[in-house]
């Protein structure tokens, strides 16, 4: 059963997923505990729930998709808090994507997918929890990523020929589309990953596992993409990356799936959109690397390793992007790690284990060692995204 647990989790990472402008009305937006999460809490002691930030998950159901809200206490653990609907649905399986779920830059407002609607969802965070603002149509099919910098939001539609498309995020945490701001991937099979803005919102940058490219866009004042560029990634299946400073990207590289041949490797991004290989492709003996975050001081940079149930560090020089490894095996996870985030202050790391449907937790050291604390059990299968603060 393992083995097909890992499988399972494997082909999700890789699997490459082959509407009008209007405004769905928001569905109820009074937390729920669905069954299937009601247990994810355990393991938390009662006298460290001092509330000290929040982590977030998308159920993905294709019977409804949920955000599924955790408590993060002082010491970095976990305990469920509620979950929200979006007013959409999602798929039930795996995405191959980063960025389903994001918090703004401000931590005012929570975006999500419904890759089974068709639709993106924008929620203000508030003391007592989320509310549901809007639930509006992605410009696409099957939205899985979805970035904001300022009042700017885009999202990646990877089925059917795929796209981007723009939004206006408004005062009132609505979101609106922004006229002539969708545009064409590379390809009508590319196999999109993820979608972020890199460059203080001037630039967006996009992955594509089955055409092995990354893409940008320029983004103009009035939020509409110029022209494409691109570059042909150095290993193949370029697949979750991590936006550092002075336009450099870390782009986790899955190699298809072979054994032990994943990679990581820095890029950069020209105010113009352009980009160029920074150092990389560094291997460090994994399969199936993901998806990678990066520490707020720019300093570390974590793969989530679906294909060999662990996770490796990296040692990043901001300025210039350049590579080295940190720990091959910085820690192990539960089966087919996917999703990953770290707190604000990069304190603590969080990795949604999509083959043993968990939640592990590690503490975060000044030199980037990790040390495991905890396991939230009871996530649903199909779950993705992570989003923390």
């Amino acid at each position: 059963m393992k083995q097909l647990r890992n499988l399972a989790a494997i082909a999700a990472c890789l699997l490459a997923f082959a509407g009008c402008k209007k405004e769905i009305s928001p569905a109820e937006t009074e937390p729920q505990i669905s069954e299937d999460v009601a247990a994810s809490g355990r393991g938390v002691d009662e006298n460290l729930r001092k509330t000290d930030g929040k982590v977030y998950t998308l159920s993905n159901a294709a019977g409804g998709n949920q955000v599924i809200v955790y408590d993060r206490s002082a010491n970095g653990m976990l305990y469920l808090k509620a979950s929200y609907s979006t007013g959409g649905t999602g798929t039930g399986g795996g995405l191959g994507n980063q960025g389903a779920v994001v918090l703004s830059t401000d931590g005012e407002t929570l975006l999500a997918v419904n890759p089974g609607s068709n639709s993106i969802s924008s929620f203000k965070v508030t003391g007592n929890g989320l509310n549901l603002k809007s639930t509006v149509a992605s410009g696409g099919i099957m939205p899985v990523s979805i970035t904001q910098y300022g009042h700017r939001v885009f999202v990646l539609n990877a089925g059917g020929t795929g796209n981007i498309s723009g939004f206006e995020l408004k005062p009132n945490n609505k979101l609106e589309p922004i006229y002539n701001s969708t545009k064409p991937l590379s390809s009508s099979a590319s196999g999109a990953a993820q979608i972020s803005f890199v460059r203080n919102g001037m630039v967006l940058v996009v992955t594509e596992k089955s055409t092995n490219k990354i893409i940008t866009y320029r983004v103009n004042e009035n939020g509409i993409p110029g022209n494409m560029h691109s570059i042909t990634s150095a290993t193949p299946t370029p697949f979750g990356f991590a936006p550092g400073q002075f336009g450099n990207i870390y782009v986790s590289e899955a190699a298809g799936g072979a054994a032990n041949a994943s990679t990581i490797t820095s890029y950069h991004i020209a105010i113009n959109g352009s980009i160029a290989l920074n150092d990389g492709p560094l291997g460090a003996g994994q399969s199936a690397a993901c998806w990678v975050v990066l520490t707020d001081n720019g300093k570390y940079a974590y793969t989530t390793n679906t294909g060999s149930g662990n996770l490796s560090s990296f040692r990043v020089h901001p300025f210039s992007g350049n590579l080295s490894i940190g720990h091959a095996i910085a820690a192990t996870s539960g089966a087919g790690p996917i999703d990953a985030a770290l707190s604000m202050g990069s304190d603590y790391l969080y990795v949604l284990n999509g083959g043993s449907h968990t939640i592990s937790v590690y503490s975060v050291a000044e030199n980037g060692n990790l040390q495991n604390i905890q396991t939230v059990d009871g996530i649903p299968v199909g779950a993705t995204g992570m989003a923390a603060k």
